[in-house]
């Protein structure tokens, strides 16, 4: 809808014949069915989150370690001194067996949830966009936390084994985002993506947080043998909440049967039809448009970095820092609170800015994704050069976390922004891009410190991570839209629209779309 009064500056408008400025209404009841649908994602991601990242602190308790005393941090080079006898794993009420693997295994394990992870990325896209993501979702979770349950008999098995077992996890897992994204497309207003979204994935930062610091307390217990039980825990919790995601979850508004008319309309309304049925997809379109390789680039960029935390830093805590496997999983989830907090809110205020007015969906994406990954990158490099001063350390580790929080109102949602249809699909082709940083960032964390792990190792590797957030930075500033693309809206034919749910008469000038291409949408319309 346009008038006189309105500015470039405004909301941006959907391309599916929907007016997302159209008033909220009331809801009957306490909270809408659109955020309940939100909570239960975000406790999936919970799950999701706590079945990946368990192996990082679990992984220091299950390996037989003998630290190198003898290296002073004089020029802040080597590692730092023992605290006192904090760092004696002799204190360790754990019984379960340890296992005499090097550097190189650890980071091959780390590493191996993320080639199967890759797989299923784009499959997932499709499935979820072409026949709803409620079950890719919700078989996905499932199935990795049955694998999780099998983790302590794979990892005694072999390492040949646990690295398979961690494959097949990272499998089941690949589906999860591209799965959440097609279904949010469905369920969430236009000027409602940054919120749902933050809430729906901030479980990936909350699981984290509750993971760390849990996965480290109960492997310096002897409960279930001490770091056995971090997979049994994470993996009961995952069938647990499977079983109420499939009781109370719908693929879309017009599936729920509980939903009130008054908040199914407003969906309906405020984006337009969601019932079309894909028969092509415009992969070329898709593959040569200057804002998708700008989300594709960025979130390698944006994983190598997080990835490289979120495996490696109970490492760098224990090894370098020299805190024992229980004050490690503390410090580690610490930095992910901030991640957490930020997210959250800046989901909130993104939207804010754009339904207001006062900033469009393009600048709003840039300005927080540039801001985010510039404080990701300075904090990071700090973390290398404040020697054996752990609060400094953490201080710099919680403001790059920060930075990462407001990454996720900047390229991680613009998929729903550039092409609300094919969010799935695009979530699935950048989620390989990261998946491939996930497994490409502890290997080369692992060439760097197999035999030499030392802060200056270290500080390569921070250095690495700081090139990779500026790249990210500098091709989403320069090739970055909030604009829907020609090639993602309902006159971009051959498709089967099998219900237009608003009227077809409105002209292609109503619609947020790439200004360069007005001529070729007038040729598709007549």
């Amino acid at each position: 809808m346009t008038d006189s009064n309105q500015t470039e500056e405004a909301p941006l408008l959907s391309a599916s014949r929907g007016d997302p400025n159209i008033d909220v209404p009331k809801i009957p009841g306490c909270i809408a069915t659109r955020h309940v649908f939100a909570i239960f994602a975000f406790f999936g991601f919970v799950n999701v989150y706590m079945m990946r990242v368990n192996l990082s602190v679990a992984l220091v308790a299950m390996v037989e370690y003998t630290p190198n005393f003898n290296l002073t941090p004089t020029n802040h080079n080597d590692t730092c001194p023992p605290r006192g006898d904090t760092n004696s794993s002799d204190h360790s009420k754990s019984t379960a067996a340890t296992y005499s693997w090097d550097e190189d295994t650890q980071n091959q394990i780390l590493g191996a949830f993320y080639y199967g992870y890759i797989l299923t990325q784009i499959p997932g896209g499709w499935l979820a966009g072409r026949f709803g993501g409620k079950w890719i979702f919700g078989l996905g979770i499932l199935s990795t936390s049955i694998l999780t349950l099998l983790t302590p008999l794979a990892a005694g098995a072999g390492v040949g084994w646990f690295i398979t077992l961690r494959i097949l996890e990272g499998i089941g897992e690949g589906v999860t985002f591209p799965a959440i994204y097609a279904m949010i497309a469905h369920w969430a207003p236009p000027l409602e993506h940054t919120k749902l979204i933050n809430i729906s994935t901030s479980g990936s930062m909350f699981g984290t947080i509750f993971a760390y610091p849990i996965a480290g307390v109960l492997c310096d217990s002897n409960f279930l043998e001490g770091w056995p039980s971090v997979f049994y825990l994470s993996g009961a919790l995952g069938i647990l909440w499977f079983i109420f995601w499939m009781l109370f979850i719908h693929d879309t508004p017009e599936k729920h049967p509980r939903i009130s008319q008054e908040e199914r309309e407003y969906i309906q309304k405020s984006k337009g039809s969601t019932k079309v049925t894909t028969l092509y997809v415009p992969l070329l379109a898709m593959l040569t448009s200057g804002p998708v390789w700008a989300i594709i680039i960025c979130n390698f960029a944006y994983n190598w970095g997080g990835y490289t935390l979120i495996t490696n830093l109970p490492n760098y805590l224990k090894n370098i820092l020299m805190f024992d496997v229980s004050q490690s999983g503390f410090l580690s989830g610490l930095p992910y609170v901030f991640l957490f907090v930020v997210s959250v809110i800046g989901g909130f205020l993104a939207d804010f800015l754009r339904k207001s007015g006062i900033l469009s969906t393009n600048k709003t994406r840039k300005i927080f994704n540039s801001i985010g990954l510039i404080l990701s990158g300075f904090g990071v490099v700090m973390v290398g050069y404040v020697g054996c001063d752990t609060v400094l350390a953490m201080l710099y580790l919680c403001l790059a976390s920060v930075g990462q929080g407001l990454v996720q109102s900047g390229h991680s949602v613009n998929h729903l922004d550039i092409a609300p249809r094919y969010a799935g699909l695009l979530m699935g082709f950048s989620n390989s891009a990261g998946t491939a940083a996930g497994f490409l960032a502890p290997i080369t964390v692992g060439v760097l410190t197999e035999d030499n792990n030392t802060i200056g190792q270290w500080q390569i590797v921070f250095w690495i991570s700081f090139g990779f957030f500026m790249l990210g930075f500098i091709v989403f500033l320069l090739l970055g839209s909030g604009d829907v693309q020609y090639w993602a809206l309902d006159d971009y034919v051959p498709t089967i629209v099998e219900d237009y749910e608003t009227s077809t008469t409105q002209g292609v000038d109503d619609y947020s779309i790439n200004p360069d291409m007005p001529s070729y949408f007038s040729k598709l319309r007549h």
